[in-house]
């Protein structure tokens, strides 16, 4: 999912350097939004592997 990430905002940059300013938006807000669910998912599963075993 970091990968995507870091696709979309690369395309971002790209973009918004060429003058294509809905597409670098576009890009730039998935780019976020993924970065952000990446962000929670791994401080999840950070947390539930502190667990101790059961």
């Amino acid at each position: 999912m970091l990968s995507w990430s870091i696709t979309f905002l690369v395309v971002g940059l790209i973009a918004g350097i060429l003058g294509l300013s809905g597409i670098a938006g576009a890009a730039t807000q998935i780019a976020w939004i993924l970065f952000v669910v990446f962000l929670v998912l791994f401080l999840v599963s950070l947390v539930m592997g502190r667990r101790p075993p059961v």
